[in-house]
């Protein structure tokens, strides 16, 4: 299998520096796969390293622009790879949707604007995101997977079941749904109830999420989610970078 590694966060606002990071972790094991974040400046460090031939698993990805953008700069790097006759027949990128961080922002914001509609229907805005971005991949031909990741609730298994996608809860969840005696069916191309889409499309920060043209590449990092997700991945490197010093320095 994969194992992931994570490029810096401190990084984040180099291509190079990301895309140097993501092809010296690639070369240290054959079965390495690097986590590149989808901002602007991931976008062209993506379409670099998987140039480099790098595996590439994009990161702090939520919706469905931030995934075609991934999937297209992805794509792009294998085709200069092809172009100059290297292979790629190893290679296996997938595109992240953080499902379950979604649906936290949106909770979020619906508390916060004093929203009022069925609050059951914010469960189904990271499963209506995949299932269109797993349609997107499918129209446009690219080779990259969409990955899911970050599970809150069992729609975001069954209800993604039956596609050419990776679906990868945590132990805990898998543990679940295995107890759960659900008989899971293909359900990947069973679209959301329209009334669930037209209540979650009251909300702009969902529009931004589920519209393949809800943001530009330059408005990816100033997403909601994605704000809160970098914060997080930056205190958790400052947080190691602290564990190591009390290993090399003992107070």
């Amino acid at each position: 299998g994969r194992l992931s590694m994570q490029t810096d966060p401190r990084l984040a606002r180099s291509a190079k520096a990301l895309a140097d990071q993501a092809e010296y972790f690639a070369g240290l094991a054959p079965n390495i796969i690097v986590k590149v974040p989808a901002t602007k400046t991931g976008v062209e460090a993506i379409e670099e390293a998987s140039y480099r031939g790098v595996n590439i698993n994009v990161t702090v990805s939520f919706t469905v622009a931030q995934a075609v953008a991934t999937g297209e700069a992805i794509e792009r790097g294998l085709k200069r790879r092809e172009a100059e006759g290297k292979d790629v027949s190893t290679m296996g990128p997938v595109v992240t949707i953080m499902v379950g961080r979604l649906d936290d922002w949106l909770k979020a914001v619906y508390a916060k604007e004093g929203l009022v509609f069925d609050p059951g229907y914010l469960e189904w805005a990271g499963v209506a995101a995949v299932k269109k971005a797993h349609e997107e991949f499918k129209k446009r031909g690219l080779r990259a997977r969409v990955l899911v990741a970050a599970y809150r609730n069992a729609l975001q298994w069954t209800e993604l079941v039956g596609g050419d996608l990776v679906l990868s809860p945590p132990f805990a969840w898998q543990q679940r749904f295995q107890n759960s005696g659900i008989d899971p069916e293909p359900r990947i191309n069973n679209p959301v109830d329209p009334k669930i889409i037209e209540a979650l499309y009251t909300m702009p920060e969902f529009r931004k999420a589920y519209d393949v043209d809800g943001m530009t590449p330059e408005e990816f990092a100033d997403f909601g989610a994605t704000r809160k997700t970098l914060r997080q991945f930056l205190g958790a490197d400052e947080e190691l970078d602290q564990i190591v010093r009390d290993i090399l320095i003992p107070a």
